[in-house]
């Protein structure tokens, strides 16, 4: 074995062991990267060219969309990662699992692990085209550990519905896995701080990367905040983004449309959930298309 083979061997041996020291238990890899590395276990002596070495520590280099397609990235994500091997349905089902336990034990926010009740991870479908994203857990979801339990989820189960889906048809998950602490209120929520998002969305990162979603949907300012560290909900509504590669739709939180009932705000939401269905290749009736317009 050459000198200049072993040198890019123990290279990258190191910067996966570098990796595993910093959390990472799964690492997307381009089918022709693993196409490179079988053609050199079959022939040690194939051309090195084949093979690149590991990145050096930095942002990772981020491949520009077509123009017409604008592009946000959250400073609490890196850059959208290189495309992901498709893991078979029994290996996906064992990494979503492990992933679970993982977060489940997790205490990296202390106050917020001594004052769950469950850590709320996800609920859904592991291999759904649209994936829904929140900001944390609310009391309702502490208490039964799945997300999007209460009346807001409740209208978000309508939404989905209406869309001809339903809550094992689709994934939902938050940024934040344990419900923002409240010491001293009896009742209530706190938005998370973004030392708590930037904490936990790792976890988020894996389901998404493991997931490999369609779309994803931003449900609320906070959310929509978090992923690609824009603010002013408003105006970011109805206007795709990208997040890890994957098409992004912000769109008014249910608990915003619970609170204003009004129908034009029931309208913007649903024409989001229109492109949304158009996305992904849903059909669309023309009763669907009429939602809360006024008559």
């Amino acid at each position: 074995m050459s000198a200049p083979y072993e040198q890019l061997l123990d290279a990258t041996i190191q910067h996966l062991q570098d990796l595993k020291g910093q959390g990472v238990r799964f690492l997307p890899v381009a089918p022709e990267t693993l196409a490179a590395l079988k053609s050199i276990e079959a022939s040690p002596r194939a051309p090195l060219r084949t093979v690149a070495a590991p990145a050096p520590p930095g942002p990772a280099p981020v491949a520009l969309p077509p123009a017409s397609t604008p592009v946000q990235e959250s400073l609490l994500a890196p850059a959208s990662p290189a495309p992901t091997v498709l893991l078979d349905p029994q290996a996906k089902a064992e990494a979503m699992k492990e992933l679970r336990e993982r977060a489940l034990a997790c205490q990296k926010c202390p106050n917020l692990a001594s004052a769950r009740k469950n850590v709320v991870f996800g609920v859904g479908d592991i291999n759904a085209a649209l994936m829904f994203v929140g900001e944390a857990p609310g009391a309702d979801e502490d208490v039964q550990g799945e997300p999007f339990v209460g009346a807001a989820g409740q209208l978000l189960t309508r939404i989905i519905q209406t869309m001809g889906l339903s809550r094992e048809t689709v994934y939902i998950g938050n940024i934040l896995k344990c419900r923002p602490d409240t010491p001293g209120q009896s009742s209530g929520n706190r938005k998370p701080t973004p030392e708590e998002m930037k904490t936990c969305i790792p976890y988020l990162h894996e389901q998404i990367d493991l997931i490999q979603p369609k779309v994803l949907v931003g449900l609320g300012a906070t959310a929509v905040e978090g992923l690609i560290g824009k603010s002013g909900i408003t105006r970011l509504r109805g206007q795709w983004h990208t997040y890890r590669g994957i098409p992004l739709m912000p769109t008014f939180h249910p608990s915003y449309l619970l609170r204003t009932q009004a129908l034009s705000d029931k309208r913007k939401v649903w024409e989001d959930m229109l492109q949304v269905m158009d996305r992904i290749g849903l059909p669309i009736t023309e009763k669907q298309r009429g939602y809360f317009l006024k008559a």
